[in-house]
């Protein structure tokens, strides 16, 4: 099996005409015409997750966040991206990202949130192209059963397996409609207020957010490695669905790198 086989399983489910205009996801590194002898998956591509990669014999390394979002003026190594990237090529490891194409996706990042905080029938927040009404950021619906707001915030948690959420003050009525984004977010507050969402979940919210919207609806910040680790499930649903016998890895070294203490 090619690299290339494992990149277009990947961009069926996530082309990379639906990433923004200021992203950078594709191909990062590397000869998508190799064999590939194994995908180990993360969300963020780190020196340690190539040397676990070269150690556990996979030359694909699938993430969330590219390796490469902005130029580069050198690569000598100074910084863990330079190094990652030195690693990489030195070891014929290639870098594939899916970003905000897979945020977008019908099936993507906010619709598998979406289910899982307990959406019945997610939709986007905004949809660019009303022929496919699937695609495109964050999601908003009404959940299978009210919730309180504590409540809310406890499934919120458990879901993303965060240790602590940033909220705003929490209202005294039942939660019965919510809107969310995986990653950073706090742009469609307004939208989530526009779609009559009684709380918003997402990461990367600002001090000013909470002050400007905290009276129109419940802000819930989870933190942005939270809300985006079930990408790792994701690419692992559509690789092992399409490819059952061939070895997809999730990385056992990539970590958290925000500590709370």
């Amino acid at each position: 099996m090619l690299i290339s086989d494992i990149i277009a399983a990947i961009e069926q489910e996530a082309p990379l005409s639906l990433q923004e205009s200021y992203d950078n996801a594709g191909m990062q590194v590397g000869d998508k015409s190799a064999l590939c002898t194994g995908v180990l998956l993360c969300v963020d591509v780190t020196p340690s997750v190539i040397d676990e990669a070269i150690e556990r014999d996979c030359n694909l390394v699938v993430s969330h966040h590219p390796l490469i979002f902005r130029g580069l003026k050198h690569i000598t190594g100074v910084t863990p991206q330079e190094l990652a990237i030195i690693k990489a090529i030195t070891a014929g490891v290639a870098v594939y990202s899916a970003h905000t194409n897979l945020d977008s996706a019908s099936r993507g990042v906010n619709y598998t949130l979406a289910r899982r905080l307990g959406i019945a029938k997610p939709s986007p927040l905004e949809c660019p192209d009303p022929a496919n009404p699937g695609i495109g950021l964050g999601a908003v619906g009404d959940l299978e059963l009210p919730l309180t707001p504590m409540k809310l915030i406890e499934r919120v948690k458990l879901v993303c397996q965060s240790p602590i959420t940033r909220c705003s003050a929490l209202p005294c009525s039942m939660i019965t409609r919510i809107a969310l984004c995986g990653g950073s977010g706090a742009s469609l507050i307004n939208a989530a207020i526009a779609h009559k969402a009684q709380a918003f979940v997402t990461s990367d919210v600002k001090y000013h957010d909470f002050v400007d919207y905290s009276d129109r609806l419940l802000i819930i910040d989870i933190g942005h490695y939270e809300s985006e680790m079930c990408t790792k499930h994701i690419f692992y649903h559509i690789l092992s669905g399409k490819f059952p016998n061939f070895a997809v890895n999730y990385s056992e070294t990539e970590k958290n790198p925000i500590n709370y203490l």
